[in-house]
């Protein structure tokens, strides 16, 4: 394996992860886990901020969050800071920005925050993993209106596909130069074994083919939900909420795999319902999920956690109350399958009773996968059961008046 600043890139970086020729203003650069996206964007900027005299060159590094736009795209070890030879930029964490001794400029912001691209003004932009960003198009649209330096302003996109709305008019559009990667072509720089691994596990189902091959996968034909619909129901403004429920689908087993699926939703009025957070959590222990639960049901201030016990029986119960004996634990047991049960609450979303404060992507991806057979990668729908218990628990089974707060 090549160690990520050994060699000159020119040499060692391969023509996919190049730019590409002629006139464009958008590179998207779609791609499987380890297909070397990263690397690619961090060589983009790097060269970018190193050619000639460059003091009054912007460039703007956007991310899902702060955490990944330090931890991935300068930090990780694709990242740029890793990379970069001489000269190398200094990284000024507290004013968010990246200097090289040339003056080049990069500064970070996040997708949780688009206000705060209303004002800066850059030459270029690298936008990491844009199909996740919380708030994709407020975000998205911001920069577009600051990218207005220089003769020619250009921005990379590197993300790992998923049927977005915002993505899809990306690749529509005619100033869009769309390069594939795979995650097999980036064999060579990853661990022995973990493409086979991979491949006997995933290879063939829809999971793999987006997550390693790098293929945009339309929503299911049969699935319950629809993106599109799912984003017209996605909301930043969270009206005064009453009750606020946290529902807990615990995982069958352990291991790395493990999901404990945990959403947070709360009700509103005229028999309406918002989903919160997506807090669910990997590869925990019984005694890490059963924290996640409770601090979801902290930051939150909820009212109840609902709990299903179909896997666990009176065990699940024991584990929570284990973490805090006061919390208030209503245990559920499912009696139908999991499409029988969720068919009411996708019903609920046809009838646009149910509203999402933000993007939650791995949730999402759930729910536009979700069919009669189950997910087309054959795993447990574990963020979906805990949407299903929450919205369950607030609209078709819930009683009584809420109390008005804020959150």
């Amino acid at each position: 394996m090549v160690r990520a600043g050994a060699a000159d890139w020119a040499v060692i970086g391969r023509q996919d992860q190049k730019p590409p020729d002629g006139s464009w203003r958008n590179w998207l650069l779609m791609g499987g886990r380890g297909s070397g996206k990263t690397r690619a964007g961090a060589e983009w900027v790097q060269a970018l901020a190193t050619t000639g005299s460059r003091s009054e060159l912007r460039i703007a590094l956007v991310a899902e969050t702060l955490g990944d736009a330090r931890e991935v795209m300068i930090d990780g070890l694709s990242g740029i800071a890793s990379i970069a030879r001489t000269p190398r930029p200094e990284v000024e964490i507290s004013r968010r920005r990246l200097v090289w001794p040339n003056g080049a400029v990069a500064q970070i912001f996040s997708s949780e925050d688009p206000e705060s691209l209303r004002g800066p003004q850059f030459h270029y932009a690298w936008c990491d993993e844009l199909a996740k960003w919380k708030y994709a198009e407020e975000t998205y649209d911001m920069l577009q209106f600051g990218l207005r330096l220089g003769q020619d302003p250009r921005q990379l996109i590197t993300t790992t596909p998923r049927p977005v709305p915002l993505l899809k008019r990306l690749i529509a559009d005619p100033g869009t130069r769309l390069t594939r990667l795979s995650t097999l072509t980036n064999a060579a720089n990853l661990a022995p074994g973990f493409i086979a691994a991979l491949e006997t596990r995933y290879g063939g189902t829809r999971l793999g083919r987006q997550e390693l091959g790098g293929e945009l996968i339309e929503d299911r034909d049969d699935a319950l939900w629809k993106r599109e619909q799912i984003e017209a129901l996605t909301v930043r403004q969270i009206a005064p909420l009453g009750r606020i429920v946290v529902a807990v689908d615990p995982p069958s087993g352990s291991g790395t795999k493990s999901c404990c699926g945990i959403v947070v939703a709360g009700l509103l009025g005229e028999g309406r319902a918002m989903v919160l957070a997506d807090c669910s959590v990997e590869g925990e222990s019984p005694a890490g999920w059963a924290a996640a639960v409770l601090k979801a049901y902290r930051r939150f201030e909820a009212d109840r956690v609902v709990a299903e016990i179909n896997q666990g029986g009176d065990m699940v119960a024991a584990v929570l109350k284990s973490v805090d004996a006061q919390i208030p634990v209503k245990t559920v047991r499912a009696m139908r399958g999991k499409f029988l049960r969720a068919e009411p609450v996708a019903a609920l979303y046809e009838q646009g009773r149910v509203l999402h404060a933000a993007r939650f992507s791995d949730l999402e991806d759930q729910m536009c996968d979700f069919g009669p057979d189950g997910l087309s990668s054959g795993r447990s729908p574990d963020r979906l059961d805990a949407l299903v218990w929450a919205l369950t628990a607030l609209l078709l089974e819930g009683t009584g008046e809420p109390r008005v707060r804020g959150v």
